[in-house]
C-alpha cells in the first residue's frame, strides 16, 4: 500500500512538472529570437538579407521546422510583411529605391514563436529619381498647406518629366474634401506643372454604396478620407544629376477653414532644411522610384 502511494506521488510530481513546462511555454516564446538582418545585396527595388537562426528553447524542445517572417514594424503589434522563408536568407522585392526601411525578423513554427529581432534600418539603392521636400509652414493647424518639392534625376540617362508622377498624401478630416491647389513659384515655371486632387471615400462613407474612389460622392460628415495631391509635368527633360529646382506649392479649402496637417501621411514638421521625405511618393513610367507609405 505504501509503494502505491509513492508511485502516485511520483506520477503527480511528473504531471506537475510537465504542466509547469507547458505553462512557461505558453507564457513566453518557445523559440529564441533570430538575429537582426544584415544586407547581402542592395538594389533599387530589392534587398537580399541574412540573419542568424533561431532554435527551440526549454524542455521539451519542439521538433517542427522553424520558419521566418521578414517584417517592417509599423506601430505596436502591427507590421508589414515583406516575405517568409524557412531559410536564413531571403530576397525581398517590390521595394522603393532611395527609401529607408526598418526591417526585423521573427521566427514561427507549429507550437512556438519568437520575439521579433531588433529592427535594422536599411536604405535601398538609388533608382532613377529622388524627391526633396521643404515644409514652408511652421503652423500645421492653420488654413493653408505650404511646401516645396524638387525632383532630381539620379539615373544614368535623361529623365523625361512627362513620365514623372509625384503624390503628396493627405487625410481629409471632418469629411471636408474641398481643396484648392496653387503653384506659387517654380524654377521650371508653374505653367508646366499640373496638380490634381484624388479622394478615396471610406467604406460606407458614400450614399447608395457608390464604388470608390469617385469625385461625385463625399464622405459622411466627420468621417476622415484619404487622398493625395498629384503633381505631373507637361514637358521637360532632366540630364543625369540635374533637378527641377524648387516647386513652391500651396493648398487651402474653398472656405479657408483650418486644416490639421499633423495627421497627413506626407507631412513632416518644419525644420528649415530640405529633406528626402520618404512618405511622398514618386513614380516614373508607373514604377515606384521613391517613397513608400508602409515604412
Amino acid at each position: 500500500m505504501r509503494a502505491r502511494r509513492v508511485t502516485a506521488t511520483i506520477a503527480l510530481a511528473a504531471l506537475a512538472s510537465l504542466l509547469t513546462v507547458h505553462a512557461a511555454r505558453a507564457d513566453g516564446p518557445a523559440i529564441s529570437t533570430p538575429g537582426s538582418p544584415t544586407v547581402v545585396a542592395n538594389e533599387p527595388h530589392r534587398l537580399t538579407l541574412t540573419w542568424t537562426p533561431s532554435a527551440w528553447v526549454g524542455e521539451p524542445a519542439g521538433d517542427g521546422p522553424i520558419g521566418y517572417e521578414v517584417q517592417v514594424p509599423l506601430t505596436h503589434n502591427t507590421y508589414r510583411l515583406l516575405g517568409t522563408t524557412t531559410d536564413t536568407t531571403i530576397t525581398v522585392t517590390d521595394l522603393a529605391p532611395s527609401t529607408t526601411y526598418r526591417i526585423a525578423i521573427a521566427a514561427r513554427a507549429l507550437g512556438g514563436y519568437s520575439d521579433s529581432s531588433p529592427p535594422t534600418a536599411v536604405r535601398t539603392a538609388t533608382g532613377r529619381a529622388t524627391l526633396s521636400y521643404l515644409n514652408l509652414d511652421w503652423a500645421p493647424t492653420n488654413n493653408q498647406i505650404q511646401y516645396s518639392l524638387q525632383v532630381t534625376n539620379t539615373g544614368s540617362g535623361p529623365l523625361d518629366l512627362a513620365t514623372v508622377r509625384v503624390r503628396y498624401h493627405l487625410r481629409f478630416e471632418g469629411g471636408n474634401t474641398s481643396l484648392v491647389t496653387n503653384c506659387d513659384w517654380a524654377v521650371l515655371g508653374c505653367d508646366r506643372i499640373r496638380q490634381t486632387v484624388q479622394v478615396f471615400i471610406p467604406p460606407g462613407g458614400s450614399p447608395g454604396g457608390t464604388p470608390t474612389p469617385t469625385p461625385t460622392q463625399y464622405p459622411i460628415p466627420g468621417t476622415p478620407a484619404i487622398g493625395w495631391v498629384e503633381l505631373t509635368f507637361a514637358s521637360g527633360t532632366l540630364a543625369p544629376g540635374a533637378s527641377t529646382g524648387p516647386i513652391q506649392l500651396r493648398h487651402h479649402r474653398h472656405s479657408w477653414s483650418d486644416i490639421n496637417e499633423r495627421d497627413d501621411p506626407s507631412w513632416l514638421a518644419a525644420t528649415a532644411q530640405w529633406t528626402e521625405n520618404g512618405r511622398i511618393t514618386l513614380d516614373v513610367d508607373g514604377l515606384r522610384e521613391f517613397g513608400d507609405l508602409n515604412t
